[in-house]
């Protein structure tokens, strides 16, 4: 997976954008391959990005209780 520099916001932004032309059909049958490859990509950075928060977050808090 390519290292691209967005935020989790912008990328929860641009998901919601692709869903909804979908939903909307505003999307041709030329680029929905496109789209939903970047839709793809864009749930996996999510999901990295809430894993890599998750495990930061239980490190601080096992700190603490030491």
């Amino acid at each position: 997976m390519t290292k691209e520099k967005i935020s989790y916001s912008e990328a929860i932004s641009e998901l919601e954008k692709i869903v909804d032309d979908i939903e909307e059909e505003n999307i041709s049958i030329d680029i929905l391959s496109e789209k939903v490859k970047r839709a793809a990509f864009l749930i996996q950075y999510c999901k990295n990005a809430l894993k890599e928060t998750d495990s930061e977050v239980k490190k601080i808090l096992e700190e603490l209780d030491d």
